[in-house]
């Protein structure tokens, strides 16, 4: 399988070495000197994995479709588009697969997370989330935290909306987003009343499992059309 890498970063680097090692080429590599490439480079390539920066995903998204290209998209912060990267999907005839965290173990942790929301939507127990990121991770709340703020907003009645205001009222969930230097990731849902405290965290310990689910992600998405996610993939 020939990859075309959209932006070449400590991540990029990371998903080279996984695809090598699972036999596959890296055909192209572009970093953010290469912001306005044409789709043209891209043609030859099998599937371009997008892992770049919320300014430049749509665009790069674009010319994945142009180029007829499947692409599996692992920048976070540009979900407002979409609607509008569905509908040029299907226009485009295009292939994309997105989601907001590629490590397998990070996708068990939604589903615990949804199943967990569900048991405590009856219980009088106030919940928080604290996320910590690395200092070059441009969104914040990250996309993680925001899938799993919205499934704990889908399953605990009580709750309508999150925020990162140290003030939240009753009716949203508290979110603490914190950055520091060389962190993968961490992600902390707790749930505490004046009996007892709950917690459900998740540790990444180094970017290999983000970058072996991209390219999982890209092996599957070989001659697909339309829009996937990780839960095709587990399936």
């Amino acid at each position: 399988m020939n990859i075309a890498l959209i932006g070449y970063g400590k991540m990029g680097h990371v998903i080279e070495q996984i695809a090598i090692q699972r036999g596959h080429s890296i055909t192209v590599k572009l970093t953010s000197k290469e912001a306005n490439f044409s789709s043209s480079l891209l043609k030859g390539s099998d599937v371009a994995i997008e892992f770049s920066v919320p300014d430049a995903v749509i665009s790069n998204i674009s010319k994945c479709f142009d180029a007829k290209v499947p692409v599996v998209v692992g920048t976070t912060g540009w979900m407002t588009h979409l609607e509008k990267v569905t509908a040029e999907c299907t226009v485009k005839q295009g292939g994309i697969f997105y989601a907001s965290n590629f490590s397998i173990g990070v996708n068990i942790f939604f589903k615990v997370n949804k199943i967990l929301a569900k048991l405590m939507n009856p219980q009088a127990y106030e919940i928080s989330m604290e996320e910590i990121h690395h200092t070059q991770k441009l969104d914040s709340p990250s996309g993680t935290a925001l899938t799993l703020a919205n499934q704990i907003l889908a399953n605990v009645a009580r709750k309508t909306s999150w925020t990162e205001s140290e003030n939240a009222t009753e009716d949203q969930l508290s979110i603490t987003a914190k950055r520091i230097s060389d962190t993968p990731g961490t992600h902390i849902i707790t749930y505490e009343n004046e009996i007892d405290k709950i917690e459900i965290k998740h540790e990444a310990k180094g970017r290999e499992g983000f970058a072996l689910g991209s390219v999982l992600a890209a092996e599957f998405m070989i001659n697909k059309e339309g829009v996937y996610g990780m839960d095709d993939l587990l399936r």
